[in-house]
């Protein structure tokens, strides 16, 4: 059985005292994933050590409520909860004038029925209209429309405000597929510990590096064909590992 890392066994200590000086011990040895994913977002009009600083808080919560008993990396865990953090802030940054919670909502529910509403009208639909479809009052219509008065909204088609000459949608980037894949390998990356060193090598490769079959055989030195009986062999040791874990988990 392998040991735990000691970042593992401070989780395990925390969770079983609730210890602040562990907490933040946590907290510090985390911070860099926390300004990386900060950083992903800061083309988004924010500054950057406000989005660092909101970061922070969905980290300190992670750490407050992750559970160790559980089969999945932290950082898996504290990347969900920190990117959380970042898109509630920015979507609430999106009004010039702070509007009450429900009033955003209800204003956004308004601009997703407006036009469908008018379409099968064949009109500007009324308040009270709106109010039916929204299964709101007219007087809370009426305050979410002038609400909405304050919300800044920027065509994606917009030149950047820094004269760069690219647009803002051009500036936002594309979602990143190595944080969609982040809990798969999270949860691969223990079973890997049942295999040989070869097929270790092979399966980190293939599924962590992204490497084809053929670009593997070339780095290793052996045929594609070695590699496809490899992984195939790989996979089926560690779905029984998966599967014995899951029985003894049900026992």
């Amino acid at each position: 059985m392998s040991k735990r890392s000691p970042l593992k066994e401070t989780f395990v200590a925390y969770a079983r005292s609730r210890d602040v000086a562990l907490r933040d011990e946590l907290v510090a040895a985390h911070m860099g994933l926390a300004a990386y994913l900060a950083r992903r977002f800061a083309n988004r009009g924010q500054p950057l050590e406000d989005l660092t600083q909101v970061a922070a808080l969905g980290l300190l919560k992670a750490v407050e409520r992750f559970d160790p008993s559980l089969n999945i990396e932290f950082s898996t865990y504290a990347t969900t909860t920190i990117v959380g953090e970042l898109k509630r802030y920015l979507r609430d940054k999106g009004w010039a004038v702070r509007a009450p919670r429900r009033m955003q909502e209800l204003y956004l529910s308004l601009s997703r029925v407006v036009d469908p509403l008018g379409q099968e009208l064949g009109r500007s639909p009324t308040i009270a209209e709106l109010a039916a479809e929204v299964e709101a009052s007219e007087e809370e219509v009426l305050e979410a429309l002038e609400a909405g008065q304050a919300y800044r909204f920027a065509s994606l088609d917009a030149p950047r405000s820094d004269g760069e000459g690219d647009s803002v949608g051009e500036s936002l980037g594309s979602d990143d597929e190595e944080l969609a894949r982040a809990e798969q390998r999270a949860l691969l990356a223990p079973m890997l510990e049942h295999l040989p060193m070869r097929q270790r090598q092979i399966v980190h490769l293939r599924f962590f590096e992204g490497l084809t079959q053929s670009e593997i055989a070339r780095r290793l030195g052996i045929s594609q064909m070695q590699v496809s009986r490899l992984l195939t062999r790989s996979v089926a040791q560690m779905r029984a590992v998966a599967q014995e874990t899951t029985t003894a988990e049900e026992a």
